[in-house]
């Protein structure tokens, strides 16, 4: 009986060993297959762009997202290994996103983000991926401001705070009457009721809100270029191989049309003449 009991035994710790081997072996597989698939329900980046800016970073009332920023930064997440589904959208409002870079809370920013030395001081920058210049919005049928000094005399609206309205009253149009108010849709509806007489930004930012349904054929761009603005991708600083990657897939977007093709979409309807693509110099 004792032999018995003891053949038993062997048998039994046989079969157990086999048992573990072969659930350590379905555990081996299912991971290969997790990661073959790239982990696509597990795996999220998250991006910063801006969630207030109608044909480059906006937050619809359905809850989508959309513009030019939105685009590029989608195109270059692709380009990362994530698929649009594996993208978390996250606001960062100017003041923000230094902090948003440095803390981690976001992989890269896309949002009208000029690339600028005490910018550089802080975070590091791919591209730039887009040229803006600051421009003049009028109302479509006004023939009275074709250049800068036909400010003087005149209402200029701006944001509260905006650097670039200060800087057209106190070295361009001194005699401008400057109103400052909380939003540029505010601006928009005073230059709609002639309240003010122009509106003065980066202008791919006035192209997005003239190319808005409900303001198509309601204004025009003067055609002004009264500072360059070179739109980058911000990164924490230091990660040169991201910043690798993301000039790669922008030079990507640019050569296979990718990039002309969501200007055109998303600003062409306010007649936006685009500059080409600039040259990345960020990295180089």
């Amino acid at each position: 009986m004792k032999v018995l009991k003891a053949g038993a035994a062997v048998a039994t710790a046989v079969v157990l060993a086999l048992t573990a081997t072969a659930c350590g072996g379905g555990s081996k597989d299912s991971a290969s297959d997790a990661g073959s698939s790239g982990g696509a329900k597990s795996d999220k980046i998250v991006i910063g762009i801006k969630f207030d800016q109608p044909g480059l970073g906006l937050k619809t009332p359905d809850g989508k997202y959309e513009g030019f920023d939105v685009d590029v930064a989608t195109y270059v997440a692709k380009e990362l290994g994530y698929q649009p589904d594996q993208i978390e959208w996250k606001q960062a409002v100017s003041a923000e996103r230094e902090n948003l870079i440095s803390n981690g809370d976001v992989k890269f920013i896309a949002a009208t983000y000029s690339i600028n030395d005490k910018r550089k001081a802080k975070v590091d920058f791919a591209g730039p991926y887009f040229l803006a210049h600051q421009d003049l919005l009028v109302r479509a049928d006004d023939s009275s401001i074709t250049k800068v000094e036909d400010l003087n005399k005149k209402k200029l609206c701006s944001v509260t705070g905006s650097t670039s309205a200060q800087n057209v009253k106190k070295d361009l149009a001194p005699e401008a009457d400057l109103q400052q108010l909380p939003g540029y849709s505010e601006c928009l509806t005073g230059l709609e009721n002639k309240a003010v007489d122009a509106l003065t930004t980066d202008d791919s930012i006035l192209a997005g809100y003239a190319a808005q349904e409900k303001n198509k054929g309601k204004f025009k761009l003067v055609g002004l270029k009264m500072s360059n603005e070179n739109y980058g991708i911000g990164l924490k600083k230091g990660d040169k191989e991201l910043q690798t990657k993301i000039n790669a897939a922008l030079r990507k977007m640019v050569s296979d049309g990718s990039w002309e093709a969501a200007v055109k979409k998303n600003l062409g309807p306010a007649n936006y003449k685009n500059e080409p693509a600039p040259q990345i110099t960020e990295g180089s």
